[in-house]
């Protein structure tokens, strides 16, 4: 499995890279694998302020849904346009095509304190 060494992750299997305070958000390698094939991402907490933790939208697959956990505190700005006509892209290509939000930090440190990939590859396994 792939996990990039340039983001942050979290134990619930989102990834997040950050410039200045916005951040891109999507989930890791190892989950679209466990989830299988993504058919619908949906998000309806566009320009909600939310705390790290929340739930900001769910990813479906052909036999599960799943909850997506925001990494770290702020808003959302931005759902994925192309995940609408391509959801699969999650599933392809999770760290570029496929990211699905991206958010303003209140906090850029924050995400420093997410795991590291070493750390998350010791939590996915």
């Amino acid at each position: 499995m792939n996990f990039p060494a340039n983001l942050r992750y979290t134990k619930d299997h989102e990834w997040v890279s950050i410039e200045d305070n916005v951040a891109t958000i999507g989930i890791t390698d190892f989950a679209q694998r466990e989830l299988g094939d993504i058919v619908y991402v949906e998000v309806d907490t566009i320009g909600k302020p939310l705390e790290a933790g929340a739930v900001f939208g769910t990813v479906e697959a052909v036999k599960t849904v799943s909850d997506l956990f925001l990494p770290v505190s702020g808003t959302i700005t931005e759902l994925n346009p192309a995940l609408a006509n391509s959801p699969e892209s999650v599933n392809s290509d999770p760290y570029g095509e496929g990211w699905m939000v991206k958010m303003t930090v209140n906090n850029p440190a924050d995400v420093e304190a997410l795991l590291d990939a070493a750390a998350y590859e010791a939590v996915a396994g």
